[in-house]
């Protein structure tokens, strides 16, 4: 049973909104997030990466950075510029990029059914970058990024938004090429049949944030050693926006190659072809279809299809990222860990298929355009209680910080 609740959010006054609102801290890096910072005294990326309040050579993970990110949020609530809802309440976040809308839930989810297994990850995460992350919730009493959840269609909860989203947005403009518009739901009975409703279920899936979401559940754990902090505190919920698994967007995720190993380029493609059917492109090329990929190599794009009877069930072996990895990134190519090899890396969908050709100009050799992850294999691999190779999935649009804080106190 997923344990999905309403809560007062502090959000922003409507009238800066769009000023405060920013994409989530871990899109950029630390040299573009300060100069992004510079000469804004609103935007919450301030506050997701307080180090930008300190010269670019300032330890990042320094008590007064965790504490700098502390007084910055608390003075905006207290100013004014955030406003707290009266009441419990759900919101709708609808976001429309590309001419395609996806809707979600803003909720609070439980950290137990995170424990148990109710809501499921497809990935592991890195110790270091759940720490930031840790002390960041820990020190602002507060979560500010929400994390990206999905879930299967429900015509009860799709009917409330239906008839709610009728209604004058809370929130309404564009920012990073995305339409954005949030409602709030407030009816007692509206937030019971949503409620209900995914309490009916019994998986929701982390689609994205997974250190975020990590990281939260660390914090309530660690709270609950301290008898002084009561059973229901407010840290046993973690900020999530949920989204039905029919409106979401898995952009590709390509890889881009430094060297063949070794190998020639005629060498290399023969290899290939002992894998895939390799056909030449008439041109740039994207997949079509599962089990299709592209590969450019010396100025030039072939189309790479792989033998479908081949495929095992395994949900995780089936996957072409996983594929590719298994027969020719890591048996030909050498690259055992694409976690942490420097020979490649990984381009979203997002860059475009151009953006593959630019790097072969630049520092790498070869690159493949990859058919995007289905979400429907995301969840399969999550019930599995398996992982997803590095760098499956790419969702579009990224949720913007900041819209929404779950104040721990």
């Amino acid at each position: 049973m997923a344990d999905i609740r309403p809560f007062r959010a502090f959000r922003p006054r409507p009238d800066l909104a769009s000023r405060i609102a920013s994409l989530p801290y871990d899109v950029y890096s630390r040299q573009e997030a300060y100069a992004l910072t510079r000469d804004d005294d609103i935007s919450f990326l301030r506050i997701d990466r307080p180090e930008t309040q300190f010269e670019p050579d300032h330890d990042m993970y320094a008590d007064e950075v965790y504490a700098c990110a502390h007084d910055m949020l608390r003075a905006q609530m207290e100013s004014g510029e955030f406003i707290q809802e009266e009441a419990p309440a759900y919101y709708i976040y609808s976001q429309t990029f590309r001419g395609r809308t996806q809707t979600g839930i803003v909720a609070v989810s439980s950290v137990q059914n995170y424990v148990d297994s109710v809501i499921r990850k497809h990935e592991n995460t890195r110790a270091d970058k759940e720490a930031d992350r840790i002390r960041h919730v820990d020190t602002c009493n507060a979560q500010t990024g929400p994390i990206f959840l999905a879930y299967r269609r429900s015509e009860s909860i799709e009917s409330v938004l239906d008839r709610i989203m009728l209604s004058a947005p809370l929130y309404d403009f564009v920012k990073y090429d995305t339409a954005q518009k949030v409602w709030a739901i407030t009816g007692i009975n509206d937030i019971d049949t949503i409620r209900d409703a995914f309490a009916g279920m019994d998986s929701i899936y982390i689609a994205d944030g997974h250190h975020r979401c990590a990281s939260a559940c660390k914090v309530a754990l660690n709270r609950r050693k301290d008898p002084a902090v009561p059973e229901d505190s407010e840290a046993e919920y973690f900020l999530s926006v949920l989204f039905p698994d029919n409106e979401l967007m898995i952009m590709d995720y390509n890889r881009v190659i430094r060297d063949l190993n070794g190998l020639s380029s005629d060498v290399f493609l023969e290899k290939v072809k002992e894998v895939y059917r390799v056909t030449p492109a008439d041109g740039r090329f994207s997949p079509a279809h599962k089990g299709e990929c592209g590969l450019y190599l010396d100025g030039r794009w072939y189309r790479l299809n792989y033998d479908q009877s081949k495929l095992t069930g395994d949900p995780v072996a089936d996957l072409d990222v996983a594929i590719l990895q298994d027969s020719i990134l890591g048996p030909v190519l050498g690259i055992e860990d694409p976690k942490t090899d420097k020979r490649i890396d990984f381009v979203g969908g997002i860059r475009g298929i151009e953006e593959l050709e630019r790097r072969c100009t630049e520092d790498c050799v070869c690159a493949f355009a990859m058919y995007p992850t289905d979400i429907h294999e995301l969840f399969a691999v999550a019930d599995a209680g398996l992982l997803m190779p590095p760098k499956s999935t790419w969702f579009e649009p990224k949720l913007l910080s900041g819209l929404f804080i779950h104040d721990l106190t």
